[in-house]
């Protein structure tokens, strides 16, 4: 593997990466955390990637490890600038309006659930977050199981605010598009007003790069169904592989095997992510 070779997908300008971490050694770690982050994940490295994979944009999502304390990725955007860089936070239902707000000014444009092990806030949390959401313009992003999406299926579907769904689904065993847990994604994409992340295959794929045809099957069947609503992220820096990291071309590069038309291509990169995220 070539950690500098650049990308084979021909990188459009204004280009967006929706989901990546940032850490800062010696940041005090919540009390949910299960996992030490990387030391060296700070933003100057992760500067190089963008530089490398010609990317112009970020989204900076709140890593789980830090609980309620977005101060990291609150700082990360401050330095990179609201013309090129939001936040996702994680907020919970006692998190006052005021700070809410604060946080909307330094360009967090989301609230992050995650429902896998080491996420700091619960579904308890979800109703009246996503209400303040509505109010400020924001998303809710969620991750889970997607096996467990028809479960919650009727929770979702009433949100006051857009839902974005992390990566492709992120079913923890690889499901066919005619599993539930896909029907119940569908059903979600039908309404107009949830988006999906085409990122981190590599956590669930059981087929592999470069295309991870099983994760893949889902992802175009996504893109079908709802093209002016997928975003692609590279997720880095891969907390969950960093053993064995994937390379971030081949993150990039995955585009080139699910969605087949260039245009499309930009479409998700540039103009999906500029809505979403509001860029002007």
């Amino acid at each position: 593997m070539n950690n500098n070779a650049p990308p084979k997908l021909n990188t459009p300008p204004g280009a967006c990466d929706s989901a990546i971490h940032v850490y800062v050694a010696g940041t005090k770690l919540a009390p949910t955390a299960t996992s030490t982050p990387p030391d060296w994940a700070d933003l100057a490295a992760y500067r190089r990637v963008q530089k490398r994979l010609g990317l112009s944009r970020v989204i900076i999502v709140q890593p789980t490890v830090y609980g309620l304390d977005n101060s990291v990725t609150l700082d990360a955007v401050d330095a990179l600038g609201l013309e090129s860089a939001r936040a996702v936070v994680v907020v919970d239902k006692d998190t006052p309006v005021a700070d809410l707000r604060a946080m909307a000014a330094r360009g967090a444009c989301g609230a992050r659930f995650q429902m896998l092990p080491g996420g700091a806030v619960g579904w308890d949390s979800l109703e009246p977050v996503s209400r303040r959401a509505a109010d400020l313009g924001w998303h809710v992003q969620l991750q889970m199981d997607g096996r467990l999406l028809p479960e919650r299926a009727e929770t979702l579907l009433a949100l006051p605010c857009p839902l974005v769904i992390d990566h492709v689904g992120k079913f923890l065993e690889p499901v066919t598009t005619d599993h539930p847990g896909f029907r119940a994604l569908a059903r979600l994409l039908g309404t107009g007003r949830c988006w999906l992340k085409l990122s981190g295959a590599y956590e669930v794929s059981r087929a592999g790069p470069p295309d991870f045809a099983d994760v893949g099957a889902l992802a175009r069947a996504a893109v079908a169904l709802a093209p002016e609503r997928m975003v692609w992220g590279s997720n880095w820096p891969h907390v969950s592989k960093l053993d064995d990291p994937p390379d971030d071309a081949g993150q990039l590069d995955t585009l080139l095997h699910w969605v087949d038309d260039e245009a499309l291509r930009r479409r998700i990169l540039v103009d999906n992510a500029a809505a979403l995220y509001r860029f002007a």
